[in-house]
């Protein structure tokens, strides 16, 4: 509701998909920064109490977002000030939150996890848009962030019902940060599998991820059909996104987990120029639905990967590179991709990305094969990587989902 929100607003306010894509961007640059910092310091300390502390504060934003909408005060400078503030919270929310999910499920189930975990968060942008269209429609954009602000709730809810098995400590002095982040970027860059995921995820962010940041654009410049055409392209985005994680296990099944990232990297840019040259709405509605089913195929594709290679010690530092090529290449790509359309138009530069992603997967396929195979390897087939930290911990039983 809020992405709708705030995209509605700027659209609105200033009338260019530049704006639109700068503001959504604001979401992700702090993740080139904050997101090493944020994946060190959930590997240091308790990741449960790290979240609350994490998720209060997105509470507060959210709150300050609908005081302003309520008393008419909204700006686009507090928008975009809100907004990267709110960046900053999700880069060092998103790594710690990636590093629990293996702590809760066996690891034959971790895909299956990983796609829920994404089919939850796109339910949101099923039902989310569509409620934002009525919401807005009925009591304006103060109501829209008011709801949002009230659906931190259950996110902190969610966290009391859990129980996450704490990290092995050891009393040796602890390591630096900067050391820390040294020692997840060296793990990543070792490792063949994490470090081919990583390349084509940031590829895949650049070229192709800008079209849900700039949604509203294509709703307001392309289409003319307003909030209400928002609500439709960011709902069937959704849906499609919710249909591939349901999907993911049983694809994985027939497939194989790195036949059907493979497959979904080769799908994602033509899907991605299929929506960019829709002739019409409907068309495009349902291009984006399909887009949104092989790009989350490629998002949990790829964190799979890194997830279930990285040792635990590392994981939380493994998933903030993963969050800083997801967040770094979509801020990048969202600010290229809005000036470009405001010159070229925007279905031409989505068609052209799509096409230049899929030249790059097929270039990497045909003259470094062994790079995609190693992201179906095992990680235990690899060297040990050496840290200057604490030893990584000894193996763990994986406790399961446990109620307190």
């Amino acid at each position: 509701m809020e992405t709708v929100a705030v995209g509605v607003f700027v659209t609105q306010t200033t009338g260019q998909a530049a704006w639109t894509g700068t503001v959504a961007a604001l979401t992700y640059v702090p993740t080139v920064l904050l997101g090493p910092i944020g994946g060190a310091l959930a590997d240091r300390f308790d990741r449960r109490r790290f979240l609350v502390g994490v998720i209060v504060f997105q509470t507060l934003l959210a709150a300050t977002l609908s005081v302003l909408a309520a008393t008419d005060s909204l700006s686009l400078a507090a928008v975009a000030v809100i907004v990267l503030l709110a960046g900053c919270a999700f880069a060092v929310y998103m790594p710690t939150f990636s590093a629990i999910t293996p702590d809760l499920v066996p690891a034959e189930d971790l895909l299956g996890a990983m796609s829920l975990g994404a089919a939850q968060y796109n339910l949101g942008r099923v039902v989310g848009p569509a409620l934002a269209g009525l919401v807005i429609a009925a009591g304006g954009l103060a109501w829209a962030f008011g709801v949002n602000t009230l659906s931190f709730g259950a996110v902190l809810v969610a966290l009391a019902l859990i129980k996450i098995p704490p990290l092995r400590r050891t009393e040796e002095a602890r390591p630096r940060l900067l050391v820390n982040i040294a020692d997840g970027v060296r793990a990543a860059r070792a490792d063949v599998g994490i470090r081919t995921a990583l390349l084509l995820l940031l590829a895949t962010t650049f070229l192709v991820s800008p079209f849900i940041g700039l949604v509203p654009a294509v709703a307001i410049k392309v289409f003319d059909t307003g909030a209400s055409g928002t609500s439709a392209l960011v709902t069937s985005q959704g849906v499609g996104a919710v249909l591939s994680a349901l999907a993911a296990t049983p694809l994985a099944a027939r497939l194989g987990r790195r036949r059907l990232l493979v497959t979904a990297l080769l799908a994602v840019g033509p899907v991605a120029a299929l929506y960019g040259l829709a002739p019409r709405f409907a068309l495009a509605v349902a291009a984006i639905g399909l887009l949104g089913f092989v790009y989350l195929a490629v998002l949990s594709g790829t964190s799979t990967v890194c997830q279930s290679r990285a040792p635990r010690a590392l994981r939380a530092r493994i998933a903030s590179l993963f969050m800083l090529a997801v967040g770094g290449g979509h801020a990048l790509g969202l600010v290229v991709q809005g000036w470009l359309g405001d010159r070229v138009g925007l279905p031409l530069v989505t068609a052209v990305t799509g096409m230049a992603l899929l030249a790059i997967v097929v270039a990497v396929r045909l003259l470094r094969p062994d790079w995609m195979l190693a992201m179906e390897a095992s990680a235990e087939d690899q060297p040990p990587v050496p840290v200057a930290g604490p030893p990584p911990d000894a193996p763990v039983p994986p406790p399961g989902l446990n109620a307190t």
